[in-house]
């Protein structure tokens, strides 16, 4: 595994690179959001997570995340902030950011997070579909609605959802593969994210919002709110 860590604190850069070497991985260091994205850009697959401060100086973090998003959908991004406010943390979660760890954090804490991120992503791009692909090659099928693990792609009505995020897919699988199911907020944060957020409940919040933004470009909803409950992915309704 290569990290790309773009941090300002070459202290901090420095201590999660030798926690980085422990586990044997590959990383390079940016030290302000402009050389990060250029990095980034020279060659984005060479890169499987990507861990951003959020204050930076030349580009701020916010607006390194928008870019590396622009490039890149699926390449895992954690962000790292000192801000710890809901605004922010929401925020950067909206933009795109799959994670997020609040300064002052424990390396064990990021390196855990990036275990558990990685885990769950599919590092490659996904491979563009057949038009008439058979059910086979999918993992979740409904009446109206597929979803292939192996490709990383999913399809409403067979028009893909574009540009889903590691964490949005998983998200989207979870809910898709137990149809009318209800989950709670605190068994998505196990189930998707695998680790406690404690009770860190806009984190998941904040991942439907874009989720249901990128389904209704094909025309439907099929993400219902339980109020007081949770989340159900139901695509019935479309049979009306």
């Amino acid at each position: 595994m290569k990290i790309l860590m773009i941090e300002d604190n070459q202290s901090v850069a420095q201590m999660m690179g030798m926690f980085f070497q422990k586990e044997q991985w590959e990383y390079a260091n940016a030290y302000d959001g402009e050389a990060g994205l250029a990095m980034f850009k020279e060659d984005p697959s060479s890169f499987d997570i990507i861990t951003l401060d959020l204050n930076l100086p030349k580009m701020d973090g916010m607006e390194v995340a928008k870019h590396i998003r622009e490039i890149s959908t699926t390449v895992p991004l954690i962000m790292l902030t000192a801000r710890d406010t809901e605004s922010d943390q929401v925020l950067g979660l909206d933009i795109g950011a799959d994670d997020y760890v609040t300064k002052p954090f424990s390396p064990i804490t990021l390196i855990a997070r990036i275990k558990a991120l990685h885990r769950r992503a599919d590092i490659t791009e996904p491979v563009q579909a057949a038009a008439a692909e058979p059910d086979s090659d999918f993992d979740v099928v409904t009446s109206h609605f597929k979803l292939s693990t192996k490709t990383r792609e999913a399809y409403l009505n067979g028009q893909q959802i574009e540009g889903l995020t590691p964490k949005e897919f998983d998200l989207l699988r979870t809910l898709a593969q137990s149809p009318k199911q209800v989950f709670s907020r605190e068994q998505l944060l196990q189930l998707v994210w695998e680790y406690e957020y404690y009770g860190d409940e806009r984190t998941v919040d904040a991942h439907i919002k874009k989720l249901r933004q990128k389904i209704e470009k094909v025309g439907a909803q099929v993400i219902q709110t339980v109020w007081g409950v949770g989340y159900k992915f139901d695509d019935s309704g479309l049979d009306q």
